[in-house]
């Protein structure tokens, strides 16, 4: 049997029916694991759209190519970041709109809520991106040192050690 990474270097040559297999594989895995951070149906298949085209259109960048390399962990990154950046173009677009308020917060918790995300969104965007993928991956994902060692192909101390410096990095940001 093939596995996933023989899969990705046979797309990057253009083979309809090994991207076939993938997706076969993959999707129900994938659409799962999406679900698990996004309750929204449609979200979800448009990220899974973009993560399969991105697949084949990037496939022979695939750095699943050494030996140690996890087609399934660079699948699931590419559709964390799709995800990601949908969340994002929802509360850009959220600014932009402010929806009418029925039952308005308490001044609290909007000042609060105000702050502490435009704050917390600022200070993410100046960490440098492997540091900004371990706390995804730990964080928002909810994965152990080893997955994320995995899943980003670095070793467990190296996960360990951009996870602190990423978090001494945002609470000085936040300070």
């Amino acid at each position: 049997m093939t596995d996933e990474a023989e899969l990705v270097r046979r797309i990057s040559r253009g083979d309809r029916a090994a991207f076939a297999e993938l997706y076969r594989r993959t999707s129900p895995w994938l659409a799962v694991r999406l679900r698990r951070r996004c309750a929204d149906d449609q979200v979800v298949a448009e990220v899974m759209q973009e993560t399969y085209l991105a697949v084949w259109r990037a496939a022979s960048g695939f750095a699943g190519a050494a030996v140690d390399g996890s087609a399934v962990g660079w699948l699931w990154t590419i559709a964390s970041h799709r995800l990601v950046d949908v969340f994002r173009k929802q509360a850009r677009q959220a600014e932009v709109r402010p929806e009418p308020t029925r039952n308005a917060p308490a001044a609290e918790e909007e000042a609060l809520a105000g702050t502490v995300g435009h704050e917390l969104g600022a200070a993410l965007d100046t960490l440098a991106p492997e540091l900004r993928d371990v706390l995804q991956a730990m964080v928002l994902d909810g994965l152990s040192v080893r997955e994320t060692s995995v899943l980003l192909g670095v070793p467990e101390g190296t996960v360990k050690t951009r996870a602190r410096r990423a978090r001494l990095l945002l609470r000085e940001a936040l300070s």
